[in-house]
């Protein structure tokens, strides 16, 4: 079925529109993720809330911001099926003021990462890349039901903690920093599979091979389900290696709440992933907070 955008008569953005191009509501986990990194870098906050907040705006407003502005240029026309009032394929941003602002993002990105040191101009690089590989042609990881949910979760999760712990350390973080990074970073591959589930008509007739769409469902759910409950349970192991007991019990605790919140998603994947996404995954971004604590006051990070 051939599937047009619809026609518009603006010729430059609505203001409001360009706000919700950014989804100001996507912004919180990389947020959240380089507030951790801070966090558990083991450097006093106090005295370097200057560059933790600029770090923290750069992660959310401006490289996700991007991030969702490259997206939804490169998905125009996925959108029109799945979701035809956003702002592109409505005409709320007419023409290529999509991709302008994109592409002028990215630009500003680079710049505030430049602000923040070598560690933190690097991390930002990477993350740019990471974003247009993620949306753009030729590369497109997005087609992809396991590339592309574990390049952003990487990018979401993993980046913004290293650097987090990175700009305040202006070294490389210990090992343990960086293993629990990756661990919650390899996790949110599950939050992102379940995200796919609101684009499952469009994703097929445009052969994005998301899990939903290659596997079902059903088993896309316990797919995502098990990785997060997986690299958790890993966490909680290491914690407890680390003699951090009270931090891995109270992750713990998270983990089988999430567990209760996953025999519902199972009963209607579809129906209730959007539910899940708003509940369980709220106990899995607690936890990582937790284990950031944890390595802070083990002295692990330092």
């Amino acid at each position: 079925m051939t599937v047009s955008i619809t026609p518009h008569t603006r010729t430059s953005p609505q203001p409001r529109a360009m706000l919700e191009l950014i989804k100001p509501i996507t912004w919180f986990p990389p947020i959240w993720a380089y507030l951790c990194g801070a966090v558990s870098s083991g450097v006093a906050l106090s005295g370097n809330w200057g560059i933790v907040i600029l770090g923290m705006v750069l992660a959310g407003p401006i490289v996700c911001g991007m991030s969702q502005a490259a997206n939804d240029w490169c998905d125009r026309h996925v959108d029109a099926v799945n979701e035809p009032d956003r702002p592109i394929p409505s005409g709320r941003i007419p023409g290529r003021w999509g991709l302008y602002i994109a592409l002028a993002m990215t630009v500003l990105s680079l710049a505030i990462g430049w602000l923040l040191g070598p560690w933190g101009f690097g991390a930002t690089v990477v993350g740019v890349i990471a974003a247009w590989a993620y949306s753009a042609e030729p590369v497109r990881l997005k087609r992809s039901g396991w590339w592309g949910p574990g390049l952003v979760g990487l990018s979401y999760e993993g980046l913004p903690w290293f650097t987090g712990a990175a700009v305040l350390l202006s070294a490389a973080p210990r090992f343990e920093v960086v293993i629990i990074a990756l661990l919650y970073a390899l996790g949110a591959h599950g939050i992102m599979t379940l995200n796919d589930f609101k684009a499952l008509e469009g994703d097929r007739q445009h052969g994005v091979r998301s899990l939903p769409v290659v596997l079902g469902p059903e088993v896309a759910a316990r797919i995502a389900c098990t990785t997060m409950a997986m690299a958790q349970m890993i966490v909680i192991a290491l914690l407890l290696l680390w003699s951090a007991p009270w931090h891995a019990l109270a992750v713990t605790v998270l983990v089988l709440a999430q567990m209760v919140a996953m025999k519902r998603l199972f009963r209607d994947p579809k129906k209730y992933a959007p539910w899940y996404n708003g509940t369980g995954v709220l106990f899995y971004v607690s936890g990582m907070m937790i284990a950031a604590f944890a390595l802070r006051n083990l002295g692990v990070a330092g």
